[in-house]
Parts: C-alpha cells; sequence; structure tokens
C-alpha cells in the first residue's frame, strides 16, 4: 500500500506543479531539490526518451529514471569531469581523474566515493598486503559510473538491508518528503513542498506556511525504498553544516555541528551497533547514540592536543577528524557553531556524546571501513623525516608499509589536507583524542 500511495503522490506532485501559475512555480522548480522534490524532468525521462549517463547515451532505467538505476540516476548530477577541486555538491570524481597515485578531489564531510576504485598493494617485509577499494565504505550500486556492490557483505554490517540494493536512494528520499516543521517535529507530506533546504547555517527557519527540508534529504521514521522490503525506524538526525562545506582544510576546519540522533539513524540499516550505554561494551560494541554521553571523557578529549600534548583548553580543542554530538536539537545553536572560519573550536563538555560519525565519514573515506582517520593497521600517523611529522607516501619519507601503497598526495587527501606539522613526529591513532594513551 505504501509504494501505491508513494507513487500516487508523486504524480499528483507533478501535475500540481504544472498547474500552478508561472507566479507560483518557481516555488517548485528553481532550486533543483532546495529541501523537498526537485524538478521532475531532473531524474525521470518522458515516455523511456534516451538519456545521457556519464556522458553517454543510455536508454532510461526502471520508473522512467535517467540512469540504468537510481545510483547513477543521482552521479548524473553529482559527478563531473574537470572540476578543479572540492566543488559544491559533487561526491564522486570520474576515474580518469584519479589515476593510480593521485586521490579523489571531493572534501564533503561525507567524503568521496571514489575512494571506493582505490586498491593498494605493498610490501610488509617479505609478505604482499592489500587494501582493497571496496573496504573504504558505503558500496553503491550506480553501474553507469562503475560502483558495484560489495563483494563480500551481502548484507548492511549489524542489519539485513541486501547489499545488492544498496543505493544514494537507500539512505537519501529522492522526493524530499520529510521536512522540519515550525514546532520542530519531522513530518512526511508528499503534498506540501518545503519551501527550503533545512540542512545549512544560512538557511531560513521554518514557519507554518513554510517548512524546511530535514538534513540531508535523509529518510526519516516510515521511509523506504522504492522496491526494497526495508522500513526505517528511526527519524533523521539534528545536525546544521556550513554552506560552504566542501573544501579543504589544509587553512581551516570544516565544522558540521551535530547535534543528536546521527547514531540512532545509522541504526535504521545497523540495528547491531546501537549502543547508547556508555558504562559497557554491549558484544564489544564502542558506545554510541543520544545517550553514549562524554562524562569525563569530555576533559581526555579537550586536553589531547596530538602525541605527548595535553595542553588544550575546551576552548579550541574541537578536531575535525574526531568530531561529536553536542547533545541538543537547538538549530538557533547549531546554526552558530557550523564554521569553516576556526571561529568556533569549542571543544565538547559532559553532556556531549558520541556518534558513528565520530570514527566514521557517511560515504566512503581513504581508509579501511570508512574510517576518518587510519590507518587501523598501523601504529603511527605520521612519518618522521628529521623530526619534522609527515605524512607518509610511497614516494616520501616513510617506509611502503606505513604507508601502505599510498602516496604522500593520498596519505593528505585522506586526512582531508589537514597539516601534519599540527600532530608529533610519531603521532599515534586518533582514538586516543578520547582514550588518552600516552
Amino acid at each position: 500500500m505504501r509504494k501505491k500511495t508513494k507513487a500516487l503522490s508523486f504524480f499528483l506532485l507533478f501535475f500540481a506543479a504544472q498547474a500552478l501559475p508561472a507566479s507560483a512555480q518557481p516555488v517548485l522548480q528553481s532550486v533543483f531539490h532546495n529541501g523537498g522534490v526537485g524538478k521532475c524532468t531532473g531524474c525521470h525521462t518522458i515516455h523511456r526518451a534516451p538519456s545521457i549517463a556519464n556522458g553517454t547515451a543510455t536508454q532510461s532505467g526502471p520508473y522512467l529514471l535517467r540512469g540504468t538505476d537510481p545510483g547513477s540516476t543521482c552521479l548524473n548530477c553529482h559527478q563531473a569531469s574537470n572540476l578543479p577541486g572540492p566543488t559544491a555538491q559533487y561526491i564522486s570524481t570520474p576515474d580518469s581523474e584519479m589515476p593510480k597515485g593521485v586521490p579523489p578531489k571531493q572534501m564533503t564531510p561525507g567524503g568521496d566515493f571514489g575512494w571506493l576504485k582505490k586498491s593498494y598493494t605493498w610490501m610488509s617485509g617479505t609478505t604482499i598486503e592489500t587494501d582493497p577499494g571496496y573496504m573504504h565504505g558505503h558500496d553503491i550500486v550506480a553501474v553507469d559510473y562503475g560502483y558495484a556492490a560489495s563483494p563480500v557483505m551481502t548484507v548492511a554490517p549489524g542489519g539485513t538491508f541486501p547489499a545488492s540494493d544498496l543505493t544514494c536512494i537507500s539512505c537519501h528520499d529522492p522526493h524530499g518528503e520529510y521536512r522540519r516543521t515550525a514546532n520542530g517535529t519531522i513530518v512526511s507530506d508528499a503534498l506540501q513542498n518545503a519551501c527550503a533546504s533545512g540542512s545549512y547555517d544560512t538557511s531560513p527557519d521554518p514557519t507554518p506556511n513554510c517548512p524546511v527540508g530535514d538534513y540531508r534529504l535523509l529518510g526519516g521514521i516510515g521511509y523506504s525504498q522504492m522496491g526494497v522490503d526495508h522500513t526505517f525506524a528511526y527519524g533523521p538526525p539534528v545536525a546544521v553544516a556550513p554552506s560552504d562545506y566542501n573544501r579543504s582544510e589544509a587553512m581551516t576546519q570544516t565544522r558540521v555541528a551535530y547535534g543528536e540522533g546521527m547514531s540512532e539513524w545509522c541504526a535504521n540499516c545497523h540495528p547491531a551497533f546501537l549502543n547508547s550505554n556508555p558504562n559497557t561494551l554491549s558484544a564489544y560494541r564502542h558506545p554510541s547514540g543520544n545517550g553514549a554521553k562524554l562524562r569525563f571523557i569530555a576533559r581526555n578529549y579537550n586536553m589531547y592536543i596530538k602525541t605527548g600534548d595535553l595542553s588544550g583548553t575546551i576552548a579550541t580543542s574541537y578536531l575535525s577528524l574526531v568530531p561529536f554530538e553536542e547533545g541538543t536539537s537547538n538549530y538557533d545553536v547549531l546554526k552558530t557553531h557550523a564554521k569553516t572560519d576556526n571561529s568556533y573550536l569549542t571543544g565538547p563538555d559532559a553532556n556531549s556524546n558520541v556518534m558513528c560519525l565520530t570514527c566514521h565519514r557517511a560515504h566512503a573515506s581513504g581508509w579501511d571501513f570508512n574510517l576518518r582517520f587510519g590507518p587501523v593497521q598501523q601504529t603511527f600517523l605520521t612519518a618522521d623525516p628529521g623530526g619534522q611529522p609527515a605524512w607518509p607516501g610511497t614516494d616520501a619519507s616513510g617506509n611502503a608499509s606505513q604507508a601502505m601503497g599510498r602516496t604522500q598526495a593520498e596519505t593528505s587527501r585522506a586526512y582531508y589536507d589537514y597539516p601534519a606539522s599540527r600532530f608529533s613526529p610519531y603521532q599515534r591513532s586518533l582514538c586516543n583524542k578520547c582514550h588518552i594513551q600516552d
């Protein structure tokens, strides 16, 4: 019944848009997505007309999509060639622009899916080590762009969602039916479009007549990907991103202000990993969720600057490689914290909590398990050429084993160009940001 309802609501919305007077149509069509459903013909063809996917003419896919599958349809607008660097909404780098030794371009907080195509081989003593790309994140299916399901996982870790059905719309609602209302609640309404995005520090506040989209158009309670028997039990997280979120962090950090609910939302597909009890590592699972308050761990986070340096203070301790949730649903507060100019680097307090994105990126990363930092197989993150910390690489200081087959440029990009000089010559894992072992 839900599938029929969604399909009916989509076509009702399409024809309603065409019936609006010209002065009203820009509310629905002026900016693609804009917190809600985009222009219908941006994703769907008419009467199965040939479409263009990845620069090549192709027959339209299911549901009259402009791609072989939903993931390919999304990448028609979220991957582009010849971009100068990290740019706006792009989340994937073309294969031709990241040959051996060259890293993906995009540096959104969620990561560049291009890392899924970067596999590495190196020698550790006399042993050949490998690091396959499919271990670097969520293995989305987007046939037109060369993305395929994980060859080793049939279902989501800690859950039952089928890996063969994982696409962009497994997480993001393509029709943007979930929106935040003036009273702060998230509702699903296929017939009332959002007036604007609700994801950014520049987003307007919702009003009774003008709701805004939920964070990143993520599916909410009751969401179900078309054709997949899997229904979400948790609503979208409370979070605010700076509007210039896709950027290098060589000079200043990119701070997404996470409020609460991220781990709960991730549990829609990974329920076994949700553990909000900070007093137990239930079945060896790290505490994560609204109840996983940092408490005394916040002191460790705020003191820790790098290996051997515990002189930090709460005023400047924030590190984008180890973010946290602030434990609030107040968007007015979060909007003042979402920054890219280092003007707000305040660390956590006892009410802040650990979330899945404290350690992982949502899309993909340069490390296994889409971790924000790595490598998990090595003791030290940095190399030590003459007492000066540097990122290891096959073409720079650091032995091949420490570089794990990566060039220095690839290692640096995996850290979003965050300078190695801000760490120690023998920098240990950033797990120490909370769990000081120095």
